[in-house]
Formats: C-alpha cells, structure tokens, sequence
C-alpha cells in the first residue's frame, strides 16, 4: 500500500499522504499545505479527502485551506461538531480513494470524535490503522484535554471510553497491522511516547503499557498519574480547528513586512507588539533589543511559543537569522499565533549598525559555576521536574520554565543568582523573560545540566524539599 508519513520533527507531528489509480488523501496536516499539494501534483494526483482524527489541541490543522484549494472534502468521525462544511461520518463508514478503502472506526477517549482510519488495501487486505491520538508508539493519547473545552468531560470518563475503545475497536484487529500515530517523542499530547514513530499493531500490544492486560480501573488509574498540565495555547487551537481560521495566505502577507530598525522601533512602541527573538541562545546573548524575548528556532519553537506567550492574538514583531524570516512566521502560524506584523530587515545587525540601544545577557560554562559553588549561589534549575527528580545539584530551587511567570516571587532582586535546564536553550529563553520584567544581577549557564554533570559540583538524584511543584 502507497503510504507516506510525513514527519516534522519540531511538533513531533505526523501527517499520512496516501495515493491509488490518480486520486490521494492526508491525514491531519499541518498548517502550511503546498507540500502535501505538490506531493499530490507529483504523483498527478487528485487530493479527494482530508481525513482528521480528531480536533487538534497542539496544532492548527491545514484542512480548511487544502480543502479550498483542492476541492477535497474534509472528514471527521462520529459526533465531530464542525462550523464549516465537512462530512462527518459514521462508525463503520467505508471511504475510497482509488482501489483503497478506508473505514471509520471511532475509538473516543482522547477527545470524543477521535477516530481511527482502517486502511485496507487493493487486494482487500488490511494493511493498518491512522490512530490519530488514541494510540501511540509505547503510549495512548492523554484524556485531560477534552475537559479544558468542554467542561463535564472529564479525564476520568474519557480515560474510560478510552479503555473501551482500545479493547473492543484496536486490539481485536491482527498483529500484523502497521500503526501509524499523530505524535512521537516529544509531544504534548502523550507522555511516554516512544522515539519510534510506526511499529506492528502486534508489538505494541507486547510492549505498550497501556495495552497490557488490565481492568478499566487499573488503566484509568494509570492513565492519569503523571500527567502534568497541558500547555496553556491547547484549548485555543482546538477552537480554532472546530470554528475555522484565517487562511495562511492571509497571515504570511500580513507577517511579510520588512521593517528598517526605525520602522521597527515605531511599530514595538505604537502596537505594544512582543518582540520576538528566534536567533540561538548564544548570538541573543552578545546582543539583543532590550525587552526582546529569546525563542530559538533551533529548538522546540511552536511549543515554547504556546508556553511562555499567553495571549494568542499578540502582536508579534520578529528578529530572526536572516533568510528564516519565514520560516519563522510558519511556525508561529501552526500553533495559531497569526499575528506578526513584521520582521527586522537584515536582522539583528541592522539594529547594531542603525546605533540603537542593545542589552546583552551574562553567560558561563558549568566548569565557572563549579568554582562558584565554595561561595553556595543560589541555582535555580528551570528543567521539568521529572528531569530535576532524577538528577540535579544538591539545593538547587526546581522552577520549571512553563512555571516561572507564577514563582517570580521567588527570584531574589537584591542578591545574584544563576539559572540552568539541561543544555541552555531554555534558560536563555527565561533570562530573557527576567532581564524584560527587571531582574538584572543573575548569570546562565551555557551548557547547562549536560556540562554540569561533567564537572564536580554535587548531583544528588533524590528529590530536594525545596522543590517546586
């Protein structure tokens, strides 16, 4: 069977493109759809279907404009409530896409129209199962978002359909099935998803914790423990993806705007717009515009932006590296941050050049904060907590990053201090976040954890009382 996933790695995101006898269908694609256009182009194929799994909490999906542009129709599972057109289908319903069929199976649990697509090939056969978010490599979809939207759905009764729907709709198919998740390693949406991202059905059901031999109980139990907060923006994109959006189009036209560093210092200051920060950590801390947020592109972008950035219809002003510009905006645009208005013209050292006021952020390696450790600083350890319970220094104050904007009371003014995560991307983005609200008389450490336990300094492995929740 034609089957092509379609993986981008900074959203941990997996859209499917499948193809028969000149027609095709995606799969929960991502924001941006030329690529899944031209894939079809490619093969000189008609794009007849966007399927979705689910409405979509970590993304804003592309089906409004891929359907506008291709005249596909956009298909959900059984009690989906979209505001614009869309079929939406019924258990056991039978769609074809050239000599393929594919047949509905709704599995609710993650969310309640989450729907699994049996994919049976032109021989017949059954081939394998999109799952969406119901099942993951090693993982099955977390069933506390739902509740964020609709408020008497709550995780304990999804966890339960979702219980249901495992044992009566995804284990009774053959081991020999392919599955094909939404999501791998790093995303949101699971918590111990696996590095891989396809396996047989059959080895997911001899490893997959959540697919072993247990009671509803048992699994509800285990389901919910550990689950930390999903990020704030979640809710937000799921209505985005049920009431519809701006096309993309739209929002690059608006976001294209190169501004000269006059321009640019009038649109911060007349539209109270963020100015945001994509270069490395590195290069933001030899220089950047004062009040300037660091988001790096070369990390987990879209998902921080959703963290740290609460408002989803800021105004964004970009500096980026020059030439990724775009890719910026793009980015932005996926978790529904539609709102930039321009980007610095020849980034950051058109600012330099033009004389115009620069802040600049101190830095050292864990091997400089080994020796200032005889002097016991203040370390705070901004990585999540499950990193810091496993190992960290020995009277570090664990405040994760997603956290901080709610423990600034803690962070002294009158005496120094010193932040780390584990390599510096994230303690660059909360100096940044510090030295904007007034703090000034703190360090980073560029290496972070990873340096650290290369050095002397004390790790201790247990959890220390002063730890944050």
């Amino acid at each position: 069977m034609k089957i092509e996933q379609i993986y981008t790695g900074c959203l941990a995101h997996a859209a499917y493109y499948i193809e028969n006898n000149g027609e095709s269908a995606i799969f929960d694609p991502l924001r941006e759809v030329q690529p899944y256009i031209d894939r079809a182009t490619k093969d000189k194929a008609k794009i007849k279907y966007v399927f979705e799994t689910h409405f979509h909490a970590d993304f804003v999906s592309g089906h409004l404009d891929l359907a506008k542009k291709t005249g596909a129709k956009i298909v959900y599972g059984p009690t989906a409530k979209p505001q614009f057109e869309a079929i939406v289908a019924q258990d056991h319903d039978i769609f074809e896409v050239g000599n393929y069929k594919i047949k509905v199976l709704h599995t609710p649990g993650h969310t309640m129209e989450s729907t699994t697509y049996l994919l049976i090939d032109e021989n017949g056969d059954d081939h394998g199962i999109i799952t969406g978010d119901t099942l993951f490599i090693g993982d099955v979809g977390r069933p506390d978002l739902a509740q964020h939207v609709i408020e008497d759905l709550t995780e304990e009764k999804l966890a339960g359909l979702l219980y249901d729907s495992l044992h009566k709709k995804i284990l009774p198919l053959d081991d020999s099935l392919m599955v094909y998740p939404n999501h791998g390693a790093g995303s949101a949406c699971g918590k111990m998803m696996s590095k891989e991202t396809t396996d047989t059905l059959g080895h997911q059901k001899e490893t997959n914790y959540a697919l072993q031999p247990m009671d509803k109980e048992e699994f509800i139990e285990k389901l919910l423990s550990g689950l930390t907060p999903p990020p704030g923006y979640f809710p937000k994109n799921v209505m985005m993806n049920i009431q519809g959006y701006e096309s993309i189009d739209s929002v690059m036209e608006k976001a294209k705007r190169p501004l000269s560093p006059e321009a640019f210092e009038a649109a911060a200051n007349e539209t109270g717009a963020l100015v945001l920060d994509t270069r490395s950590a590195e290069d933001f801390a030899k220089g950047f515009i004062p009040n300037s947020i660091n988001i790096g592109l070369d990390g987990n972008f879209a998902m921080w932006v959703g963290e740290m950035i609460p408002d989803i219809k800021q105004k964004i002003l970009l500096v980026t590296d020059e030439g990724k510009e775009e890719e910026a905006m793009i980015r932005l645009s996926r978790v529904g941050y539609d709102k930039t208005i321009g980007y610095l013209e020849r980034g950051f050292n058109s600012w330099k050049y033009a004389h115009k006021e620069i802040d600049k952020l101190n830095r050292i390696d864990a091997k400089e904060l080994a020796r200032k450790m005889d002097d016991s600083p203040l370390v705070i350890d901004i990585r999540k907590k499950s990193e810091y319970d496993s190992e960290h220094i020995i009277g570090a104050l664990n405040i994760p990053l997603n956290q901080i904007n709610s423990h600034l009371a803690e962070l002294p003014k009158d005496k120094p201090f010193i932040i780390h995560c584990e390599g510096g991307y994230r303690s660059m983005l909360a100096a940044s976040l510090l030295k904007a609200r007034g703090w000034d008389n703190f360090v980073d450490v560029r290496d972070g954890f990873k340096g650290i336990k290369e050095t002397d300094i004390l790790v201790s492995e247990y959890v220390c009382p002063t730890t944050l929740l």
